[in-house]
């Protein structure tokens, strides 16, 4: 896209590029002072107030919806492109953390909106579990300040000055561009390059000493955290450069995106040893007897994300899934429990069980369900929700300072290329893939590695190949990636003797991994499917490109080509259907009559079913009779009913104004309505004044309280005084004769709390 190459990332850019009136706004609403006596300008000293502002450090500040938005744009390495402005936007430009522009556009196209995250912000974001823990934003983010200093220094070429973020922005120029970061690459010194190919080599991870021992430098100094590392060294060089990165306390980690390209000239010198495996793949028929073909995992991702918003089904934001609602959506949707477990946890970590997924202008509210397994696909390959190293893989379960990744994301990558590499539509026996994996050259070191990382977490000691084979079997399976098979052969003539010595394990016999749901007897063989094809070869454009229709009058089929807020917006009142190749909502009209009983508008509901598909004639007409308004009535809360026969003693009750407060005006016939708030002592009592006895079960109630006295006023002048011992009659009104008895009136309480 054009407009990308000219969009700025540093944050002083942005703020120059801003109109003034905009920047002025943003300086009252923050309260940042402008020195006109310094020698920076206005946009310089508003980014240096901006970088130290508490949300970037400190997400929980900001709506949730916010967050969300935040993540979304950092994963696309500080620039989305939207087509409409979300609302979760606002609170993120009042502050000056995210900025919006219009995208160039062709004249006739849609418009489109640009949404910025400066670099300098980038930097700081804490990380999440939807993202790789071993990248390389995330480890700069964590790096301490000796480690971002120095690699700030080394790309801007002089020495850097707080606010270190600002001048972390010529790095990350680099740093974040692939092309940019292999030229860096190739312009290291070959002590540099050796250094970093065995570190590579150790499985992108050593320790402090160990880091020393590849160095031949000695040791120098030795604190309660381990060895310090010399800032002359050959280590220190690539540490600068973020090429190696340290970790509290005292290990060094490859980024990800160096570790992709710095493998590349090792995996290609395996080929040879790989060739045999290769041909045996090729030459053999290994077509099971029994197979079970990959099912796309956007129609349960869909159906899970709507059951999510059933009431009892809520989660809280930042904790695991609890096992409970796992197990009871994996019989809900006849799957295995691990697999809805898996769905669930990256479903959270795109975001499209929070609130935000029902708003259409950013994603994951703006996909599409046929790019649902891409972006399913990318979240898992991350790692930060889901490892395969741990019993419990969704990161979710650990508490934020306690999720130490496990070297996994090695493995998948592993798996992945050795699937891509031994046949696209091949059945692979699981042996062969075994022995092929077996021939890689991280494989010493990544055992190690899950040695030492299993010791540090406190976990069963588990390696390499053990996590491949739950990748395999477990993950890619239920991303609809890869079809199992079994093969039935004791003998064991279908196993290639294993290149490079390390014999390949008899899988009938292996000790499954706890949680995998791996069983002894359980797949050996499996092959890409054709969508996993298609997602490990980019191809983006493909997938379901149908849309959505009613099958008959009830049952919605979902399209490729429906729009995930859309599809969640249903969900108060569709029913699940169908959720295996395809997802099928019901609506029904008994949910549409709960729907509109909830206070949901009768156009309303028509719009959000009508968003995915055209409505059916008979729908649309049992809609429409749903909603039809025959009367209204009002309600009204009472405190009980008083029988009253006569309808004299009625009226007078009514209109007297002593007891007319008690009853609700008007009343139905035969009786009035006591007012919600009066008691049963107060009826009586005020009744009595005027000669009127209540009956309660058929006895006569006495009032409890005495009747507040009398207020003795002064008549005024002119004003006509009632002679004492005699009842002025008043027009309309009833006066009881005083020689009579005073009628019995029955009341009848609407609760027994209220008859006392």
């Amino acid at each position: 896209m054009a407009a990308k190459s000219t969009t700025p990332g540093r944050l002083i850019d942005v703020l120059r590029a801003l109109p003034q009136s905009e920047l002025d706004a943003l300086v009252a609403r923050l309260g940042v002072r402008i020195d006109p006596a310094k020698r920076l300008d206005g946009p310089a000293q508003i980014a240096r107030a901006l970088v130290a502002l508490p949300e970037l450090r400190d997400p929980s500040r900001l709506p949730p919806a916010s967050v969300e938005l935040l993540h979304r744009v950092a994963e696309a390495r500080g620039l989305l492109v939207v087509s409409a402005l979300p609302p979760a936007l606002e609170p993120l430009l009042a502050r000056g953390l995210l900025f919006a522009r219009n995208e160039e556009r062709a004249a006739g196209e849609s418009r489109r909106f640009e949404l910025i995250f400066p670099w300098a912000y980038l930097m700081q974001l804490r990380s999440w579990e939807g993202e790789d823990p071993r990248g390389m934003r995330a480890l700069l983010a964590q790096a301490p300040f000796e480690t971002t200093s120095a690699v700030a220094a080394h790309y801007l070429g002089r020495q850097a000055t707080p606010p270190i973020s600002l001048s972390l922005e010529s790095a990350w120029e680099i740093l974040g561009d692939d092309k940019k970061l292999q030229a860096e690459l190739d312009k290291l010194a070959p002590l540099e390059r050796r250094l970093l190919e065995a570190v590579e080599r150790e499985g992108g991870e050593v320790e402090t000493d160990e880091l020393l021992e590849l160095e031949r430098e000695p040791l120098r100094l030795r604190t309660a955290t381990g060895a310090t590392p010399s800032r002359r060294g050959v280590g220190f060089s690539l540490e600068r450069r973020a090429l190696l990165v340290p970790v509290h306390p005292n290990r060094h980690v490859v980024p990800t995106e160096v570790a992709r390209i710095i493998g590349a000239a090792a995996r290609a010198a395996a080929e040879e040893q790989r060739a045999e495996v290769r041909s045996f793949v090729a030459d053999g028929d290994h077509t099971p007897n029994r197979a079970k073909f990959a099912v796309d995992a956007a129609p349960l991702t869909v159906g899970l994300a709507i059951v999510a918003r059933e009431p009892g089904n809520e989660v809280r934001a930042g904790i695991g899934t609890p096992k409970s609602l796992v197990h009871k959506l994996a019989v809900r949707f006849a799957r295995e429990p691990e697999h809805v477990a898996l769905i669930v946890a990256l479903s959270r970590a795109i975001g499209l069980w929070d609130a935000s997924a029902t708003n259409p202008a950013a994603p994951p509210g703006s996909l599409v369900v046929r790019e649902l397994p891409r972006v399913l696909f990318h979240a898992w390959r991350r790692g930060g929700a889901w490892d395969e190293g741990r019993p419990e893989s969704e990161m979710l379960r650990l508490a934020p300072d306690a999720r130490d990744a496990s070297p996994a994301g090695v493995v998948r990558e592993m798996v992945l290329d050795a699937l891509h590499d031994l046949g696209h539509e091949s059945w692979i026996p699981w042996s062969a893939l075994e022995s092929y994996l077996s021939t890689d050259f991280r494989i010493p070191g990544l055992t190690r590695l899950f040695r030492r990382w299993c010791d540090r977490v406190g976990c069963r000691e588990i390696t390499p190949l053990e996590v491949a084979r739950r990748v395999a079997m477990d993950s890619l399976p239920a991303l609809g990636m890869v079809d199992l098979g079994d093969i039935g052969d004791a003998s064991g003539e279908d196993r290639p003797s294993s290149a490079g010595g390390v014999a390949a394990a008899d899988t009938e016999g292996e000790t499954p991994l706890a949680g995998a749901g791996s069983v002894s007897t359980g797949p050996r063989a499996l092959r890409l499917s054709s969508r996993g094809r298609s997602l490990l070869a980019e191809r983006l454009g493909s997938g379901d490109m149908t849309a959505s229709k009613f099958l008959d009058t009830h049952v919605l089929r979902t399209g490729g080509t429906a729009r995930l807020a859309a599809l969640i917006a249903l969900a108060p009142f569709v029913e699940i259907g169908r959720s295996t190749d395809t997802l099928d909502l019901i609506i029904s009209p008994q949910a549409l009559a709960r729907a509109l009983s909830a206070g949901f508008d009768a156009d309303a509901l028509r719009q959000r079913i009508e968003a995915v598909a055209p409505l059916p004639e008979s729908l649309s007409r049992t809609l429409a009779q749903a909603s039809v308004v025959v009367g209204r009535g009002t309600f009204v809360p009472v405190g009980g009913f008083l029988w009253v026969e006569d309808p004299n003693v009625r009226e007078m009750l009514r209109t007297r104004r002593s007891t007319s407060e008690l009853f609700v005006d008007p009343s139905p016939p035969a009786g009035l309505l006591v007012a919600a708030g009066v008691d049963l002592d107060r009826v009586v009592r005020r009744a009595r004044t005027v000669g009127v006895e209540i009956l309660v079960d058929g006895i006569v109630a006495r009032a409890r309280t005495l009747p507040p006295p009398p207020v003795r006023s002064t008549p005024s002048p002119g004003r006509h005084t009632p002679t004492p011992g005699r009842v002025t009659p008043m027009p309309g009104r009833v006066t009881p004769n005083p020689g009579r008895v005073a009628p019995r009136i029955s009341i009848k309480p609407t609760s027994e709390n209220d008859d006392d």
